[in-house]
């Protein structure tokens, strides 16, 4: 069909269908666009669709690699790829360019809609419907249940100075973690093969210690049991997403083995968080000029403790894992860059001449090396390899009609692993973010996202951050580490993290 043809076809398509918005993302895309059906992708069979590619022994797609199986489908299919005929669930569309991400965020609705999750959804809004009511949190809640959500708690949430006050008890939490580090060290300075569970106690530790200002003793010896249940919990919850969202949903017509593990660690999530967040409830901080954690200033604010228990709830749901995996890549990262390392180094020692010199926000802000290799290990390896949109009308993107309902998945992952958005992209050049450095200006504002973009960005992005940012300094100002056994290969079980044992060696600095 000639080009005229294709604009005549349009336009009848939108004249004969009055009552249907058609998002139009780019004047130039009128003059090019193309139906849906000639998204390029792999091909559903009859009965399956496309969901026996993720089936055992016959599928060659694997959940757990996802991010190959991202690279895989760019560079069959190229920059716009479709997964259709996913059993229970929309169209996929993925996005592999920066300049039709940035359309499509710039263009979102005031309630924008993000890929839903069927089976978190049924927990909240069915099987637990009498807990959550109108008050779903942030997650797998939409419309304006969402949004009511969202703006009350946004001035908490995401206002740069909230954060900043919490560098004291984080940095004490970070602290408890160095002690914790030298009590495992063996004789070879090398830490126990689970490590990754101990980097786990200490986010479950900070987010306690923010969240509900409680410390809940997880590097104790006398530890109470629930908090490795709760981490064990958060574990399952995740390692079961993918599974119950890209398999074949059974789980919808009876309750699977895996579906029952799956609820199970959302009831002890549950469970487990409501009592430390009762107990908060219930004793709050009456010291005048006390910090008060963020269940309070909710409360303080809206006087709304269901509001206030739910936002809780939510950080302990999503803030355990990802941030603890965020921390292992990064400290694996700098293990095999020894010159990026004591960059760092050099960077904290003067700043922090000792190695109890006091952290704070302003000494936090001049340390421009640690945010960067922060955010070069979030380009290479981000701890979430990909986010999205739902289209809540009929749209044009990338050059092609999408219609309504199609969930479009944002592959940061592989855009910010490609050489043509960032420079030798395979290497770790934490120097890249630096503003001094020419690479600084040419990375594209949208080709690593790592914590989302616009109305639905990561909520807790801030204190993620912070944590981060405090526990790395404090761990490269102790320690000096070194990883010497087989390469790590990365996968998603359950964030995108290295994938085996991570014996580390931390040799103590002065």
């Amino acid at each position: 069909m000639s080009k005229k043809k294709l604009v005549q076809a349009f336009r009848r398509a939108i004249s004969s269908t009055p009552k249907q918005k058609v998002r139009v993302l780019s004047a130039s895309d009128k003059l090019d666009v193309l139906p849906y059906s000639e998204v390029p992708g792999p091909k559903p069979i009859p009965l399956l669709g496309n969901n026996w590619r993720f089936l055992p022994l016959v599928g060659d797609f694997q959940i757990e690699h996802i991010d190959k199986v991202s690279f895989r489908l760019y560079k069959k299919f190229g920059k716009i790829v479709k997964m259709e005929g996913l059993l229970g669930r929309p169209d996929m569309v993925f996005l592999f360019d920066p300049d039709d991400i940035e359309k499509v965020f710039r263009q979102e609705d005031s309630m924008p809609l993000r890929p839903s999750m069927p089976s978190l959804n049924y927990y909240k809004h069915v099987y637990r419907k009498e807990f959550f009511g109108n008050v779903g949190g942030v997650i797998a809640v939409h419309g304006e249940n969402w949004q009511k959500f969202r703006s009350k708690v946004n001035q908490i949430m995401m206002q740069p100075r909230a954060a900043k006050m919490y560098v004291k008890a984080i940095e004490s939490t970070s602290q408890e973690f160095i002690n914790r580090i030298k009590q495992l060290k063996d004789d070879q300075d090398e830490v126990p093969k689970d490590f990754l569970n101990e980097i786990h106690k200490w986010s479950l530790e900070a987010i306690a210690k923010v969240a509900l200002d409680q410390r809940l003793g997880c590097f104790d010896q006398t530890a109470d049991p629930n908090t490795q249940k709760l981490i064990d919990a958060v574990n399952t919850f995740f390692i079961n997403v993918p599974v119950l969202e890209l398999k074949i949903p059974f789980w919808k017509l009876f309750n699977t083995p895996t579906f029952v593990k799956y609820i199970n660690a959302l009831e002890t999530i549950r469970e487990i968080c409501m009592k430390y967040i009762n107990h908060a409830l219930k004793n709050p901080k009456k010291e005048e000029n006390a910090e008060l954690s963020v269940l309070q200033r909710v409360l303080k604010m809206d006087n709304d403790s269901k509001l206030a228990s739910i936002l809780a709830l939510d950080m302990f749901l999503v803030g355990i894992d990802t941030t603890s995996n965020a921390v292992a890549s990064i400290l694996y990262q700098l293990s095999q860059h020894e010159e990026k390392q004591e960059n760092l180094h050099r960077e904290i020692l003067r700043i922090l001449p000792e190695t109890n010199s006091q952290l704070t926000s302003e000494k936090l802000e001049q340390m421009n090396y640690l945010k960067a290799c922060i955010k070069e290990t979030m380009r290479l390896k981000p701890v979430v390899i990909g986010n999205g949109r739902c289209t809540t009308s009929d749209s044009i993107i990338a050059g092609y009609e999408i219609p309504k309902g199609v969930q479009i998945i944002f592959q940061h992952y592989v855009i910010s692993n490609l050489d043509e958005y960032f420079t030798d992209s395979a290497k770790f050049m934490p120097e890249r973010w630096l503003k001094t450095c020419p690479m600084s200006k040419e990375h594209h504002p949208f080709a690593s996202l790592p914590f989302g973009f616009g109305k639905r960005m990561c909520l807790g992005r801030r204190f993620a951050d912070l944590e981060i940012q405090t526990v790395l300094a404090k761990i490269i100002r102790n320690f000096k580490v070194e990883y010497h056994y087989k390469e790590l290969d990365y996968h998603i079980h359950p964030m995108y993290t290295p994938n085996g044992p991570l014996k580390f060696k931390f040799v103590e600095r002065k």
